[in-house]
């Protein structure tokens, strides 16, 4: 395992390697169970979706520029948090920053905490509610300092969520497929959210070109972002 981290330039310590074994256990009992990956092999599973979780390391110090003085952790949402992926790579190689994985689904966060326990993560929390709530909600609305999606959503309907989560000047990343395409339809919604595209980064994961998007915000975000239920998917800003 740790040679094929290697191969991406990830150095990880004898723990964070313990760790990422015993999560590959967990994947694939779990998986012979529910069927929730087509994907098998070891190799595979550490490189399309271990690797592909954490590259964002390679590109980001979750810490590095910190715009604060104080001892406050850095705070990171995991939007829409899929079962595992990014967040459980990425808390395994940041213990020192905060998780905090949103989904409208209680029982897939029942069984997220369930992994955090299995894994000994003390960095991640959960949080059951529904966006537009979480959205309005000034304990949470421009309180994180980086926001993250791996693979969902159409690229101006994730910026309308992840935007007004964000504290000024700090980033969104999306994690997506290379697509310049859906890179030009985000222009009118990076410009009604007061964000900007600040690099692009592209890497290859199992030969398969993938793309690291980082956007900064650069102003509050206007009270009306996100709009209502289901209108940035219905109807997203282009």
């Amino acid at each position: 395992m740790k040679e094929i981290f290697e191969k991406y330039n990830i150095e990880l310590s004898d723990n964070e390697i313990d760790k990422f074994k015993r999560f590959l256990e967990i994947f694939k009992e779990k998986n012979s169970q529910i069927n929730l990956s087509a994907i098998r092999e070891d190799e595979a599973i550490i490189e399309k979706h271990f690797i592909d979780s954490i590259i964002l390391n390679v590109f980001l110090d979750f810490k590095e520029g910190c715009l604060t003085n104080s001892n406050d952790r850095i705070k990171v949402a995991d939007l829409w948090t899929g079962w595992w992926f990014p967040w459980v790579p990425l808390a395994i190689i940041n213990p020192d920053v905060d998780f905090i994985l949103m989904d409208s689904v209680w029982k897939k966060l029942k069984a997220v905490e369930w992994f955090t326990e299995e894994l000994d993560l003390n960095n991640v929390k959960t949080l059951n509610w529904r966006a537009e709530d979480i959205w309005q909600d000034m304990e949470y609305r421009e309180k994180f300092d980086f926001v993250v999606s791996r693979a969902v959503s159409f690229l101006p309907t994730l910026l309308e969520y992840a935007v007004p989560l964000l504290k000024i000047w700090w980033i969104f990343v999306a994690y997506k497929l290379d697509d310049k395409e859906e890179l030009k339809s985000a222009k009118k919604a990076l410009s009604r959210l007061w964000a900007k595209i600040l690099k692009v980064k592209n890497y290859r994961v199992w030969e398969q070109k993938r793309t690291l998007i980082f956007i900064e915000k650069k102003f509050q975000t206007h009270k009306n972002y996100p709009r209502k239920v289901w209108e940035p998917l219905k109807n997203p800003i282009k």
